[in-house]
C-alpha cells in the first residue's frame, strides 16, 4: 500500500487514480498521519472474461426446459 502526502496527492491525482483503477490502494497522509484512502470502487472491478464465460456455462447446465423449445417459451411470453 502506497502512502502519499496530501499536497503531493493533489498534484498527482490523475496518476493516482490510474493506479487505483488497476486495483492499488493508496493512503493519503497529512503531516504523516493517515487521513484518507483511495480504493477501487467495488462496481468497477470487472470479472475476467474467462471466469464470466465459465459462470454462464455452469448456470446454463442448471436450466431445464422440460421438453419445451426456446421458440415455444418466447411465444408463450408474448401477449
Amino acid at each position: 500500500m502506497e502512502k502519499i502526502g496530501a499536497s503531493e496527492a493533489k498534484t498527482h491525482l490523475p496518476r493516482l487514480l490510474e493506479k487505483v483503477a488497476r486495483g492499488e490502494v493508496i493512503t493519503i497522509t497529512k503531516h504523516g498521519v493517515p487521513v484518507a484512502m483511495l480504493v477501487p470502487h467495488p462496481q468497477s472491478q470487472r470479472p475476467e472474461p474467462a471466469a464470466a464465460i465459465e459462470a454462464l456455462r455452469e448456470f446454463r447446465q442448471h436450466i431445464k426446459l422440460d421438453g419445451l423449445s426456446l421458440r415455444e417459451l418466447i411465444e408463450e411470453g408474448r401477449p
